[in-house]
């Protein structure tokens, strides 16, 4: 019996828990979260300054004409045209939101609730092509219908994904055409 007293003689109770040191880590832990959450902020807004050059963004006119084509869906940014990675937030245009694309002859209507609306005139339309993301924003093969427009001295690329993504072969098709009849109707 004597070996049994002795073991549990051997034994100790379980260290009890540094909590100053614990909920130092977790202090620290959580500002250094909001530091960088702060940095990031800060960066969102030093580059909207960088680009406030851009002009004031177009708005729709009174009576566009009947709509060639709608869309419900996501409009998830513009960046610089070519450049998938190089992202615009002035004038709003970096905020991802849900959008509602109406094409009409006087151009592409983008009515955004909790953002702010845009409106693509016919004239500064250049190109519309199916890829697979924009900054950001990365899906399959033809996920997403990216809009190349021109506004100020800058062209610009905006993606959009429908809520019925087979609708982009149908909307990419109907917008090079109106910039194909446009361009040649110009050069008469």
């Amino acid at each position: 019996m004597t070996p049994v007293i002795l073991l549990a003689a051997e034994r100790k109770s379980a260290e009890v828990t540094d909590w100053a040191a614990r909920i130092g880590w977790v202090v620290g832990l959580a500002l250094f979260v909001a530091l960088v959450y702060w940095l990031m902020r800060e960066g969102w807004k030093w580059r909207g300054t960088l680009q406030g050059d851009l002009p004031e963004l177009p708005t729709a006119p009174e009576t566009p004409g009947p709509a060639k084509l709608t869309m419900s869906g996501r409009y998830h940014g513009s960046t610089t045209a070519g450049q998938w990675l190089d992202r615009i937030v002035a004038r709003g245009l970096g905020t991802r939101s849900r959008a509602e694309l109406t094409l009409t002859d006087a151009g592409l209507d983008v009515v955004r609730p909790g953002a702010s609306d845009f409106f693509v005139p016919a004239a500064a339309l250049r190109e519309a092509r199916l890829d697979k993301g924009i900054a950001g924003k990365v899906l399959t093969e033809g996920g997403l219908l990216v809009v190349t427009w021109a506004h100020g001295d800058k062209l610009i690329d905006s993606g959009f994904r429908s809520d019925h993504a087979a609708e982009h072969t149908a909307w990419a098709e109907t917008l090079n055409d109106m910039i194909n009849k446009t361009e040649t109707e110009g050069a008469r």
